[in-house]
This record gives C-alpha cells, sequence and structure tokens, in this order.
C-alpha cells in the first residue's frame, strides 16, 4: 500500500505501457489471451485513477501526489510528475474509457489483435502522462509519444483512405509541435531548468510573451481543433475504427485545450490576455459552422465528427473568458463532452457492424426492431445537445454565463448571442439525425431483424449513460475538484499591474469567484 501511494502517479501512468509490452513480447500470436490482459491492464488502470480521486483534496487546488526525480543534465531536467484537480478529472475520463474502448472492440477486430491491445494500451500511457507531467520536455516526450500508436490505430485499422487520414493527422500534430519545441528551448535557456514552476516565474517581456504564447497556442489550436485548423479532423474520424474515434473525440481532442489552460495562458499571460478577444472569436466561429456543417452530412460519423468542432468551440470560448466561472465550464465540457461524444462513435460502431453502412439514407425506423439500441441512443444525443439534467448542459451553461460576464472580453454578450445559437443548430441536426435513424417506417428490408444490444454492449454503454446522468444532475461532484485549481491557474492572468504588450497596466480583476465553487464575492476593483 505504501508503493500505491507513494507512487500512484507513476503507477496509473506506466501500467498500461507494462501491459503493452507484455501482450508484445508474450501474447503476440494469442489474440483472446491478449485481449483479456489489456481489458484487465485498463480496469486495474480504472482502480487506480478511482484510488487517485477519492485522495485528492480539492480545497486548496494546489498539485498533489508529486513525484520528483533527477532525470538529467544535473537535474534540471526532471521526472516529475503531479496531479490537481484539472488533472484529475482527465485522467479519470482516459481511464474510464479505456476499458470501455477495448472491450468495444473484442468482437469486431479481425487482424492484428494483440498489436492493437498493445497500441491502444501504449496510448493510454502517453496522454496520461501528458496529463499529470510538470516538467516541460517530459510532458513534451508525452505529447509527442501520443502521435505513434494513433498513427498505427488509424493506418493499420482504418478505412479506405486510412493511410491518407493517418498521415494528415501526424502532419498537422507534428507541425504544430515543431513550434512548441522551439518554444520550450527558448524557455529553457531563459530559466535554466525544465521545471514548470520555475517556468511560471520567469520575468518575460511582452513581446517575448506573445511570441512563445503564439507557438505554443498554434501546436494546441491544431490539437483541438480551432477552426481553421480543423480540416485533419473529419478525415481521421471517418477513417479510424470505432476505438480509434473514441480515444481521439473522448481524450486527444482534450490535449488541446488542457495545454492552453495548464500551459500557454499562465505561462504567458500578457499575451494570453491580449490574444483572448480573437481566440474567443475563433472559438465562437467554431461553434457555429461546426454546428453548420454537421447539419449537412450525410454520413453519420462523419456528422459527430463536425459535433466535436462546434463542441470544442465552447471549450476555448470558456477559457479565454478569462473568468474563473468559464474556465471551470470550459473543463467540465471537456469531461461532459469525452462521455457524450465518445458514447456516440461507440453507438455508431454498433450499427456499422451490423449494416456496414453509416449513410443516413440506408436507414429508417430502427426503433421498431432495436429498442433499447434506440434509447441509449437519444440519452446520449441528448446528452450531447445538452438537454437539463444531463451532463452536456452544465459546461456550456458555465461557459456563456462565465463569459456574459466578463468584463475583459470585448463584445462579451455579443459573443455569448452568437453562440448561443450553435446550442439550437445543436439540437436540429443531432435530432434530426436520429428522426433519419430511428424514427418512421423501416427504410429498408436489411433493417429488418438487426439485433439489439448484446450483453458486451450493455457493459460499455451503461457506465457512459449513468455519468452522463450523474454529472448532470450532481455536477458538484465535478465542479468541487476543479475549481479551486482553475483560479489557481488563472491567479497569473488576474495578477493586478499585468502589463500588456502594448504597455498599459492591466486592471485589478473585476470578474466575480463563483459561488458554486465555494468561493466568496466579488473581487473589488
Amino acid at each position: 500500500m505504501a508503493l500505491v501511494s507513494d507512487h500512484i502517479l507513476s503507477l496509473v501512468t506506466f501500467l498500461p505501457l507494462a501491459g503493452a509490452l507484455v501482450i508484445l513480447l508474450c501474447l503476440a500470436r494469442r489474440p483472446t489471451a491478449a485481449g483479456w490482459l489489456a481489458c484487465g491492464v485498463a480496469l486495474a488502470d480504472l482502480g487506480l485513477a478511482v484510488l487517485l480521486w477519492l485522495g485528492y483534496d480539492p480545497v486548496p487546488g494546489t498539485d498533489q501526489f508529486v513525484e520528483r526525480a533527477a532525470w538529467f543534465l544535473g537535474g534540471r531536467v526532471q521526472y516529475h510528475l503531479a496531479c490537481d484537480g484539472i488533472s484529475l478529472v482527465l485522467v479519470l475520463l482516459t481511464a474510464l474509457l479505456g476499458p470501455l474502448v477495448i472491450l468495444s472492440t473484442k468482437s469486431s477486430l479481425s487482424q492484428r489483435v494483440p498489436l492493437f491491445m498493445a497500441m491502444a494500451l501504449f496510448l493510454q500511457t502517453a496522454m496520461i502522462g501528458t496529463f499529470l507531467a510538470r516538467d516541460m520536455l517530459l510532458f513534451y516526450v508525452f505529447w509527442e509519444l501520443m502521435l505513434i500508436p494513433m498513427y498505427f490505430l488509424i493506418g493499420i485499422w482504418g478505412g479506405p483512405r486510412r493511410i491518407y487520414a493517418a498521415v494528415k493527422f501526424f502532419i498537422f500534430t507534428m507541425a504544430g509541435s515543431v513550434f512548441m519545441l522551439v518554444a520550450i528551448l527558448y524557455c529553457w535557456f531563459k530559466a535554466g531548468t525544465m521545471d514548470l514552476g520555475a517556468w511560471l516565474a520567469l520575468d518575460l517581456t511582452p513581446t517575448e510573451q506573445l511570441w512563445l504564447f503564439a507557438a505554443f497556442a498554434l501546436a494546441f489550436a491544431i490539437k483541438v481543433p480551432i477552426w481553421p485548423l480543423h480540416t485533419w479532423l473529419p478525415d481521421a474520424h471517418v477513417e479510424a475504427p470505432t476505438a480509434g474515434s473514441v480515444i481521439l473525440a473522448g481524450v486527444l481532442l482534450k490535449m488541446g485545450t488542457y495545454g492552453l489552460l495548464r500551459y500557454a495562458m499562465p505561462l504567458f499571460p500578457a499575451a494570453a490576455v491580449t490574444a483572448a478577444p480573437v481566440l474567443a472569436v475563433l472559438g465562437v466561429i467554431g461553434i457555429v459552422f461546426g454546428a453548420l456543417v454537421a447539419w449537412v452530412q450525410t454520413d453519420v460519423k462523419k456528422l459527430v465528427a463536425y459535433s466535436s468542432v462546434s463542441h470544442l468551440g465552447f471549450v476555448v470560448l470558456g477559457l479565454f473568458s478569462l473568468t474563473a466561472q468559464g474556465a471551470t465550464g470550459g473543463v467540465f465540457q471537456m469531461l461532459a463532452h469525452g462521455l457524450s461524444t465518445g458514447g456516440l462513435f461507440l453507438l455508431v460502431g454498433i450499427l456499422y457492424e451490423r449494416r456496414h453502412t453509416r449513410e443516413l439514407a440506408d436507414f429508417g425506423g430502427l426503433a421498431h426492431g432495436m429498442p433499447a439500441y434506440a434509447s441509449v441512443f437519444l440519452i446520449t444525443t441528448l446528452a450531447s445537445i445538452g438537454l437539463p439534467g444531463l451532463c452536456g448542459f452544465v459546461g456550456e451553461f458555465l461557459i456563456l454565463l462565465g463569459t456574459f460576464g466578463s468584463s475583459q472580453l470585448p463584445h462579451a454578450k455579443l459573443l455569448v448571442a452568437v453562440a448561443a445559437t450553435g446550442v439550437i443548430l445543436g439540437a436540429i441536426y443531432m435530432l434530426w439525425m436520429y428522426q433519419k435513424v430511428f424514427l418512421g417506417p423501416l427504410g429498408s428490408k436489411k433493417n429488418q431483424g438487426l439485433p439489439d444490444l448484446a450483453l458486451r454492449e450493455w457493459f460499455v454503454l451503461v457506465p457512459l449513460v449513468v455519468f452522463m446522468v450523474w454529472l448532470g444532475v450532481g455536477p458538484n461532484l465535478v465542479l468541487a475538484k476543479v475549481g479551486p485549481s482553475v483560479e489557481r491557474v488563472l491567479e497569473p492572468l488576474t495578477a493586478p499591474g499585468l502589463v500588456l504588450p502594448h504597455g498599459d497596466p492591466r486592471p485589478a480583476p473585476l470578474w466575480a469567484v463563483p459561488a458554486v465553487l465555494g468561493g466568496g464575492g466579488e473581487v473589488a476593483p
């Protein structure tokens, strides 16, 4: 127990990698055993993430469970892991989706099963490591390692245009990461260390901050993706296998928004405040653009893929509202989107296994023969829309509320009004899709006699539905963990006297700490 408590972050990070190595070295020719071992390792990792959740004290909002050891260059580069409320919810989301993805794939995968399981576990290590790293070089290593397994998941097990989609995903992400690497090296020479804490104390000129923020923000914006850098996402989603789409939508896209909140904004606060109006506008454009393009899709999977562009636009808007309320809503929306959109991709995958098509014109009336499947699909659809009582509502409401009350974002109320149309459009295209697939008469004889949800599929979908409802009616389960950490991360952006690149002193913060997070009243000007 002492080993677990003292090194829980290392265990939750590297247990999947250990499982991947065992599969590659010992079970490379035993697909059934590889599948069961992968599922067992993923469940064990989920257990560790739950222990992490239970042991985390949300009140201070500080890094906890810290593990630190010298790596090389005389300790100036360290193995440094830590966890706060923001990292905590994303680690738990990653660990929750891991066993569900593996379990959902066991019956549909027909080739190179051991390699697939190893790649899925390897990817889980890279994603969790990205959320927990507090040394900038260690973070960059995890960030880049993520590319390798995702490239193979799309390139080997994807659709007809899988090579094109995999290469496009790789090139887009790598191109942005190169600029971030240059910025990391610049900060290394300024600070003499890769420790995040030392970087937060750097005295950078406003001009330096602008260039460094641009380099970091470009890498993260591509991963989100923020419009107009989104073009790789629909191809990757459509060509990826179901498991790849779930991981991509559920976790990988959140690495971009997490990077903006964890690194780009607090490290370069003056630049973040200056760029906030531009990024908020791009987020709103993404909301409306993603919704409109989703509305005209004829492929169900591509429709859900473009809905991700719209939903992640809300997260970007929340972060760059520069309010604790909006940013907390953004983190909550990351979690809600992972559950609902991950669930939608799983459901689309189940339907594709039965009909081998995703075209809306090929469906109709499926609720007659698949009532359980239709019911779960409806709940997940309503969660994605943001129906009150389900997880999607809470995040979007806090984002719009925080942005509406922002005194530091020009034309904030206008941005909220435009962003709110994305909620309406989301309801239109999602309910339109549901009507085409499930309601009315049976659209084709091939839709008759399709089997309803199997036991394995129930095991995959029920946990997602439970959390969609649970977080919708009891959001403080997450908000209480996240809120103090968000306030702490935003502190550099709200410091009185912050000098902006145009030379004017930054006024004292005017926004209110939301009461729902246990804060006090308004901060006095």
